[in-house]
């Protein structure tokens, strides 16, 4: 064995961090910290030779002595240059390698006693098959790693000595700093070349098994799928290592919930087949999310979970009663739907439908059916829906498809046996997307819903144990077969009296409350309100009649800020003009005076009962007939027929048998831009043309 003569030297150190410089090896160094730069001045200022030793804890700024290893390099300076924000740019080249005998005393660097000539460098027939074994594998490796210059692969081939062919070899490997530092402090030749073998075949293992990974990835991605080629490289390399990501431990989770549902057979199988699918997807990519989505919704749907309603017909009616004023029939006929269901487990019957004009408690009353039966209420707007598929969902085809609304709703109220509200269903319309009235016809059918099929689901859910009730203000606006399965139930517009009680007993103290007010302090007298009722509101329910007390109840809140005082206010029927201003309406009133060609009807609209005035003008003409005041069909047939009638009384009425061929008769109905339309009116426009062609005036008093 050869063995170089030991010597031991003193030079200045500097650690270094995330680098091991080898002997033969030429590195650049970027210097910032005091003790480093001191000691590179020092090595300039005598032999240009410094030792470098790699700190063990590389994130350690101001290492200690025991914080390097006690293996490191002898390296020459060969360029220096200061850098404007004061650190030092160094260019040096490893020589020899040097283990530290011991640490020097001194304040400014390190100096350390280093022991060189420690290597064993026996050449061999043993190390020249090592060398040739290496260059073999290494030009091998070169296939896989395209980031070693072709500079590197061209001066390795050159150098015969083979010390410092390994140097170089590891110094260019992208190893660890750990591994290269054990290379570093291995003295023995032979033992160097067998671990970089090692290490050159591990990492060829290494790059093989990469490039595997990446093929398999890319195979399975399209264009859409690129920005998650990382995702799915680290999804595959612990696929490799056997261990499972995010995404299996997600599926086991949804794996856990299904088991721990109680579902029916069919929703379970369908579960497991999606899952069985998650399970081969990319866990980032768009269809996993679909998928996901689905899954989700079949495990959030209540498949059997009930409200126990404990139903008692006499709480029940006292619920109606607190909640409603009035409404005597409807509440009867709620009650004895109650009384029935009590006394069955499922009724299968007709479909209630509240059909009133609009603010007379119709939703509200469904609320009350919900209490009393104990249930969960649901409130599903229907008003404006035109497609089919907001009531049977959309296929799962579809980017962003959902359930349709009455699965939501069952899904919202997390029992299968809610309450729900179909409100608005007279105001569906249909277009090039679907009938959405037909779907319903399956869901509010008894003998159907027990199966209703959601294209989102694609599975049977039973709605049987669902209680519906629709709402609608004009029942001729409900098409015929979704009619016929339901129950109608006519609420009627509240009369003067009913509103006036509304108002003293629900209306007025939830206003004083909702607007600060203690009980009494705003008193309205009955002539007031049906002040208000009269001259200010015009409608069936008693919507307009709340807002127009809150109005009065926000002015008074601002006169008592303003004024400062604490009193009580009583509103009189005198006062309701200072709130309110003028009257908006005219109530009751005919004409004051007695006028040709003016005559009073009495009609019917969906907020209650109103004064027509017809008004008819002559002119000569050739016997035309124009009727204004946007009147619908059925009236205008109507000034057709009161036309006939009087032309066949003309000789009895005093007219020439020819009357209406010289005359343009024009009947107008005023208030033009509100539509008008009715069953008759025929009378109404036969006196006011005869009295238009007789030239007498109708009594202004007479309706």
């Amino acid at each position: 064995m050869a063995l170089i003569d030991n010597e031991q030297h003193i030079y200045p150190m500097m650690p270094l961090r995330d680098i091991v410089v080898f002997p033969h090896m030429v590195a650049p160094l970027v210097i910032g910290r005091d003790k480093s730069i001191k000691a590179l001045e020092e090595a300039m200022a005598k032999r240009s030779e410094i030792f470098l030793s790699t700190q063990k804890d590389a994130g350690e700024d101001d290492p200690s002595e025991d914080g390097v290893h006690v293996v490191g390099t002898v390296a020459s300076v060969m360029q220096l240059l200061r850098l404007p924000d004061g650190t030092i740019k160094a260019l040096v080249e490893g020589k020899r390698r040097a283990r530290i005998i011991k640490h020097l005393p001194s304040a400014d660097y390190f100096v350390v006693q280093v022991e060189e000539g420690i290597e064993d460098l026996a050449l061999g027939a043993e190390s020249e098959a090592f060398v040739r074994e290496i260059k073999a594998t290494f030009k091998e490796y070169v296939k896989y790693n395209k980031k070693v210059p072709a500079e590197v692969v061209k001066s390795l081939a050159r150098i015969e000595n083979h010390a410092k062919f390994i140097d170089v070899l590891a110094a260019h490997l992208p190893l660890p700093v750990e591994e290269k530092q054990e290379i570093l402090e291995t003295f023995s030749l032979v033992e160097r070349l067998e671990h970089v073998l090692e290490l050159l075949h591990k990492e060829i293992e290494i790059a093989q098994l990469e490039e595997g990974i990446r093929a398999r990835v890319k195979r399975k991605m399209d264009k859409t799928q690129k920005d998650y080629y990382l995702a799915e490289q680290l999804r595959a390399i612990q696929s490799e290592m056997g261990s499972s990501g995010d995404g299996s431990s997600e599926v086991d989770e949804l794996e856990k919930s299904i088991n721990e549902k109680n579902l029916p057979e069919a929703a379970k199988n369908k579960v497991e087949q999606e899952i069985k699918k998650l399970r081969m997807m990319p866990a980032m990519s768009a269809e996993a999310t679909v998928v996901r989505n689905y899954i989700d919704c079949i495990l959030s749907l209540p498949w059997h979970e009930k409200t126990e309603g404990n139903l008692d017909i006499e709480e029940a009616e006292t619920f109606l009663e607190e909640d409603h004023y009035g409404l005597l029939k409807p509440k009867e006929r709620i009650l004895e739907y109650l009384a029935v269901q009590s006394q069955v487990e499922k009724i299968k019957g007709p479909i209630l439908c509240l059909v009133g004009p609009p603010g007379v408690g119709k939703t509200s009353l469904c609320k009350s059916v919900a209490r009393a039966m104990g249930r969960t209420f649901v409130r599903l707007s229907l008003g404006g829906v035109r497609d089919e598929a907001e009531i049977r969902g959309h296929r799962r085809t579809y980017i962003g498809a959902l359930p349709g609304k009455i699965i939501q709703s069952v899904q919202k109220a997390k029992v299968i046996n809610p309450v729900i509200c179909l409100d608005e269903v007279d105001k569906m319309s249909m277009d090039f997307r679907g009938d959405p009235s037909s779907a319903l016809l399956e869901v509010l059918d008894p003998e159907q819903n027990n199966s209703f099929n959601d294209h989102y689901l694609d599975l049977d859910f039973d709605l049987s144990n669902v209680f519906f009730i629709t709402t609608a203000n004009n029942l001729h606006a409900i098409p015929a077969p979704l009619q016929d399965r339901m129950e109608v139930i006519r609420l009627n517009g509240y009369t003067e009296e009913d509103k006036l009680k509304i108002a003293q007993g629900f209306l007025v103290p939830k206003q004083l409350e909702i607007n600060g007010f203690a009980p009494g302090v705003i008193t309205f007298n009955d002539a007031s309100l049906l002040e208000i009722v009269r001259r200010y509101t015009r409608e069936a329910g008693v919507r307009n009649l709340e807002r127009e007390i809150a109005a009065i109840c926000r002015k008074v809140a601002r006169d008592r800020l303003k004024k400062k005082v604490e009193k009580k206010y009583r509103i009189t029927e005198a006062s309701i003009a200072k709130y309110l201003g003028q009257p908006k309406r005219r109530f009751g009133l005919a004409e004051e005076t007695d006028k040709v060609g003016l005559a009073t009807g009495l009609a019917w609209t969906e907020v209650g009962g109103e004064l027509l005035q017809i008004e008819t003008a002559l002119m000569p003409g050739k016997g035309h007939l124009l009727v204004t005041g946007k009147l619908g069909d059925v009236m205008q047939e109507s000034a057709q027929a009161a036309l006939s009638y009087v032309r066949t009384r003309a000789l009895r009425l005093g007219l020439a048998p020819d009357f209406y061929q010289k005359l343009d008769i024009h009947i107008h109905v005023p208030e033009g831009a509100i539509p008008k339309d009715g069953p008759s009116a025929g009378i109404t426009m036969a006196t006011s043309m005869v009295s238009a062609l007789l030239n007498l005036p109708i009594r202004h008093n007479l309706a």
